[in-house]
Order: structure tokens, then sequence, then C-alpha cells
């Protein structure tokens, strides 16, 4: 059946189609996934990509194979399965890869409530059980049904985020040909707003560019029709939706720090002194402006899992990240690019000025971006660095994900893949000077055994 340990991962299934994952594997698995949640129902949601329908399919069959009533919500992004699993109280399964090449395809699995299921959390078992065989049982087929819940999405965000006051807005929305073009008009929809859509055609073969905005390269349509337009903002979306990038008026790309420091401010003014959760890997302005705002920072590693994880354990109403996932308690803790992007267009059209104004302030620091190294070695190159930089005073580190060092106005992370040989850098400091100084020094130690 193929080599189950390399398309489970730790947090969702992903493969090349057929080569790595077909329908075989895909009605095995959710066979499995009912012998291993014990659900007697579930909700499942695909992507628009061709392997998407027959797989989705054949998971059904598995299921119900198993005795399990299935509701298949159709074409939806990750949020909406999220929405799905939330609001009916029922184990979902989204079949997405997300911003990976058409080839791909994948599986991204939650409990009832939208809690997700990873390595620790049942994935492995189902992985196992896969890979001996899902004994047959001998009671009834379960039902299959389809039903429509893009409507009820759309409406249950838009309680979540005030729009009611907002001036009319310009919105340029790359939608990648990806899951956005389907979910952005039915939550759009009432909303003040004059949209020009690029890429909203459905197409998992990615006619036009990669839908992946965390690359730069993916957001220069948007970035020039927003000029061209006239808009007040540009937003773009990835494969599945549930990541959301922005572009303001003058074209120039928002960190998704940013982003993050923004709607933590606004989930402060509704949950004073609570807490937000960020990664070790967003901006130093996110907790500073945190706890200017009242509530408690809370620093996690990178990763979906450990968001959310800390976010359940201390309460957090808010998380974010520097890829651009944005976690909402109010969203059973799951993550939502369309939220975020509601939050900020709530902000914007709540005043009278431009987006870059608003988020001025929100930009205190200069940051590299992440930058991958290849090297054969990350330990040894990391105990290289950190024999140049715990040398000097001041230099303090810590190993929450990789490591980081910190500074006097700087500080950066080194974090190895965990499938690739690669070490990932990032970098930030309070001017541009400073983190390129920094940046270049830390890539020659890093680099400096691969070039021999």
């Amino acid at each position: 059946m193929g080599d189950l340990a390399k398309i489970f991962k730790a947090y969702d299934v992903r493969g090349v189609v057929p080569d790595e994952f077909d329908e075989e594997i895909a009605e095995a698995t959710g066979a499995a996934f009912i012998r291993v949640t014990g659900a007697a129902r579930i909700v499942t949601a695909h992507d628009m990509r061709a392997s998407s329908v027959p797989l989705a399919a054949a998971f059904a069959r598995g299921a119900a194979a198993q005795g399990a009533d299935v509701v298949e919500a159709g074409l939806g992004s990750t949020d909406l399965l999220y929405y799905a699993s939330g609001s009916l109280g029922l184990p979902g399964v989204m079949f997405t890869a997300s911003h990976n090449p058409a080839k791909y395809n994948g599986m991204k699995m939650c409990l009832s409530g939208a809690r997700p299921i990873g390595q620790d959390t049942g994935l492995r078992e189902i992985r196992d059980l896969v890979a001996a065989g899902v004994p047959a049982q001998d009671g009834p087929v379960g039902k299959v049904e389809q039903r429509d819940l893009l409507a009820g999405y759309a409406e249950h965000l838009k309680t979540l985020v005030d729009l009611s006051g907002i001036r009319p807005l310009k919105v340029v929305v790359d939608a990648g040909n990806g899951m956005g073009g389907h979910t952005v008009p039915a939550v759009f929809d009432g909303l003040p707003l004059e949209v020009v859509p690029l890429y909203f055609e459905l197409d998992g073969t990615f006619p036009n560019h990669e839908a992946n905005p965390i690359e730069p390269a993916n957001l220069r349509d948007l970035q020039a029709a927003v000029l061209a337009h006239g808009a007040d903002l540009g937003l773009a979306f990835d494969g599945d939706a549930d990541r959301c990038f922005a572009v303001d008026e003058r074209g120039e790309i928002v960190s998704p720090s940013a982003i993050t420091a923004l709607v933590a401010e606004r989930e402060l003014a509704k949950y004073p002194g609570a807490s937000i959760v960020h990664n070790l890997i967003t901006s130093a302005a996110v907790p500073e402006i945190i706890a200017e705002n009242g509530g408690k920072p809370v620093r996690t590693r990178v990763g979906h899992s450990f968001i959310k994880q800390t976010m359940a354990e201390v309460g957090a109403v808010f998380g974010g990240e520097h890829s651009a996932h944005f976690y909402f308690r109010d969203f059973w803790f799951a993550d939502s690019g369309m939220l975020a992007a509601l939050h900020v267009l709530a902000a914007l059209g709540e005043q009278d000025g431009t987006l870059s104004s608003l988020l001025a302030s929100y930009d205190r620091y200069i940051a590299s971006g992440e930058i991958n190294s290849e090297v054969a070695d990350q330990a040894a190159a990391v105990a290289r660095v950190r024999a140049v930089f715990t040398a000097r005073d001041g230099v303090t580190v810590d190993e929450l994900d990789g490591t980081t060092f910190t500074g006097d106005g700087w500080w950066f992370n080194l974090r190895a893949s965990n499938t690739e040989p690669l070490l990932r850098l990032n970098a930030e400091a309070g001017d541009g000077q400073t983190m390129a100084a920094i940046r270049d020094e830390v890539l020659s130690i890093v680099r400096t055994e691969e070039a021999k």
C-alpha cells in the first residue's frame, strides 16, 4: 500500500497522487478513522483539486463500511471544515494539499469541536491500522448525505466580527485559483465592499501562480492590481484558504506579525486582560503590543498543534503565527484566514486613514524573513554559531524551538527542518543595518563547512 510513513506527517497526510496517496489508502484511512475515533457520524469537505472528489468519496466509503454516517459538505476551505466540525459537533476530514503543487493531495483530520488530530493524538494509530488492515464490521453500512454548509459558515464568521459601521472599501482579492474563489463571495456578500477578483476560477492545476502567498513572487499580481485599481487593500489566500496575507494601498506586503498585533489589539478590546499566543518567530513587536494593551503574551513553538494546545491550556482568546495562520478561541481554537481578513477590513473601515498608516505603529522592527540553508549537519552548524555569539556580552540563548539568540536590540532563531536537511534562520533588529549584519554573519558561519 505504499510507504505510509512518508505520507502520514506530524499533523496531516500528504503525498503525490496516485504514486504515494490513492483511493485505496483513502478508503482504508476512512475505515481506520472510524475505528480509532469511535465516531458514529463524521463530516468531510474537499478543495478544488481534480483528485479531491474521488479521494473524499473513497474515504466516505471506508467510513460508511464501518457503520458510520458521513455528512459530505463538498467544496470548502479548511476553515469551513473546522466550522462544520465545531457547529455540528462531529469529527471531520478536509481533503487538500493546501499550497502544494497540483500533483499533491492530502487529509487534515480533527476530532469534534475542530480539535486537531496529530501523530500523538490518533494519527499514528490510524496509520498503523491502515498498514495492518482494518477489520470489516458486521453491522449495517452507514449513510452518506450531502449538505451545503457554505451559507452557515459565512454567516457564522460575520457574527464574530462587527462590520456594521465600516465605510465602503475597494479590495482586490487574489484567490490563486484556490478555495477563496468559493468562500470569499459568500462571506463578503452584503458588506460595503467593491471586490476586484483575481483568479477566482477553481482550478487545482494553479495556472496563474502557486497558491502559496508566503512566497513574495506569488503576490506580485495582487500588488500590481491594488495599484492599478487604486484599491484600499489587497488580500491573498492560499490553496485551501486557511491562510490570509494582506497588501496595503501602496502595494506593500503587510507582515503577518502586524496582522497578529492588530487582531490581538481588537480581541483584547473585547476580552480585557486575556492571554494571546504567538510563536517565537513573530516580531518582537507582537508581545510588546499585547502587553501595552493589557494582555498577557504567551510565547510558543512553531506549529499549529503547539499553538492550539497552548491556547487551550492558558485560555487564550487569539493566537498568531509568522506564516499567517491566525487562531481564534471563538472559532473553536481553530485557524481561519477569512476571519483574520474580516478583522483587517473592520479595523480599516472603522476609521478614515489608509492601511499603511493604521499599521505603522505595529511595524517596529526589520525582519529578515525565513532563510533556508542546506546543511548536512545542522547540530554542528548551530554549535558553531553558539560558540561565536555566546562569547559576546549580554547575549542570551533559549531552546524552546530550535535555538534563539537575543542581544541588545536584535534576536535570531535557528531551527532545523523536520523533513529536509535545512536550517532555517529568522532574524530581526531595530534597524536594517543591524539586522543585515546579524543575518549575514550567521549565514556565513552556518554555510562555512558546506562550502568546503
